[in-house]
């Protein structure tokens, strides 16, 4: 059984950092074609943050001067580095995971292009 399982999350000051990771069991990282970020902050929908697809990475506007992703297969781990944390930032944050060959998956922005999801980690920021 696949399972993704977000650590990390926390209470944090506006300019603290924090370093998010997703571990994997049931199945390697490695043999998924796109991973990612996505949040959901207190009353808005969920939205993507950040995703590795077939080896390049992607950023929202939003975060791409201050999130880092990176995938460490060694480790079967994904992490997002948060620096510079911001109120606006206050949200719980989800992994997710994809396994379709790039000719079957769709945009790595899209909820609906990742069959696996973790439960979130939350990260509240005061200001």
């Amino acid at each position: 059984q696949v399972q993704l399982v977000e650590s990390g999350g926390g209470l944090v000051q506006a300019g603290d950092s924090l370093r998010l990771s997703c571990a994997a069991s049931g199945r390697t990282f490695s043999s998924y074609t796109t991973v990612g970020w996505f949040r959901q902050a207190p009353g808005k929908e969920r939205e993507f943050v950040a995703a590795i697809k077939w080896g390049s990475t992607y950023y929202a506007d939003s975060v791409k001067d201050r999130f880092t992703i990176s995938k460490d297969n060694a480790k079967n781990t994904v992490t997002l580095q948060i620096n510079t944390l911001k109120p606006e930032d206050t949200a719980v944050y989800y992994c997710a995971a994809d396994a379709r060959a790039l000719v079957n998956s769709g945009p790595y922005y899209r909820e609906r292009s990742y069959a696996y999801w973790g439960q979130g980690t939350q990260v509240t920021v005061s200001s």
